[in-house]
């Protein structure tokens, strides 16, 4: 049993006989998320009237009573289950190589590592998120006292959205989207090492951030809390990683996305 456990396949076979464990875990998560995220979404529903005709997102703001600190961690905690539900099905895939290229560990182990890899994937995400909240925050208090800067975003948004349409077509994008979709270990054995594994999840994360961070972007502009644009987010997110032709998929998201920014655009200018 030592020998085959320290085998070259072992880590194959292994990670083959956990995989109903690890695939049962993942969607458990995901549908806790998902949950989360739709309570979320419904106990911060409205927002705030602004010059220009739009809305402004209750996400940005503090509760009679909150701190800033407090109004931080509490949007913090809401976004990292928000990227959890959105992020894990293209993830998935990309875990399952992983774990059937870590070689020389048994069971216990390779869910240790397995964890350690979504933890530093999911970091890089929440640390990205904080970032969004100090930068939208300060916005929406820019706004609240500009009314002329307030008038403006409707516009800015829809550009924003136009912007994130046309890096689809980009060789950048159709790079960045390969390298998602690319076997992550070539097929090789990896050392069952948890900073390796930690690393690993890190290098997934920023490689997910290149290729669709402006499709999270799109989200954000078009409201952060609302759940028919977080669905389509996730569905474009996770289809030109895994369905055949990924190229020709994010092409076809990049013109629905133009479309977006286009009607943005003209409701703005009150053209339709």
């Amino acid at each position: 049993m030592k020998a085959m456990l320290h085998s070259p396949g072992s880590a194959t076979t292994i990670a083959t006989r956990t995989e109903p464990a690890f695939l049962g875990t993942s969607a458990l998560l995901f549908l806790g998320s998902a949950a989360g995220t739709v309570v979320w979404c419904g106990s911060m529903s409205g927002g705030m009237s602004m010059p220009g005709g739009w809305t402004m997102s209750m996400a940005w703001m503090r509760m009679p009573g909150q701190t800033w600190p407090l109004a931080a961690a509490s949007f913090l905690g809401m976004w990292v289950v928000m990227m959890v539900a959105m992020m894990l099905p293209s993830l998935v895939p990309r875990l399952r190589r992983y774990r059937k290229a870590v070689g020389r560990t048994g069971e216990t182990r390779l869910g240790g590592l397995t964890t350690l890899v979504g933890a530093g994937y999911f970091f890089v995400w929440t640390v990205f998120g904080m970032a969004v909240f100090a930068v939208a925050a300060a916005l929406a208090l820019l706004e609240m006292r500009q009314p002329a800067l307030a008038r403006a975003v409707p516009v800015a948004a829809g550009a924003v959205v136009l912007i994130a349409g046309a890096i689809q077509f980009t060789a950048w994008k159709a790079n960045r989207l390969a390298c998602c979709r690319e076997a992550d270990v070539h097929g090789c054995a990896m050392p069952p090492d948890s900073g390796m594994a930690w690393r690993h999840g890190l290098r997934l994360a920023l490689d997910c951030g290149y290729c669709c961070g402006h499709l999270t972007v799109v989200l954000l502009v078009i409201g952060v809390m609302d759940l028919g644009a977080m669905a389509a987010v996730t569905a474009a997110i996770s289809a030109e990683r895994l369905v055949p032709g990924g190229e020709r998929v994010a092409r076809a998201v990049g013109y629905v996305v133009l479309g977006e920014g286009l009607l943005l655009i003209a409701r703005a200018a009150r053209l339709v």
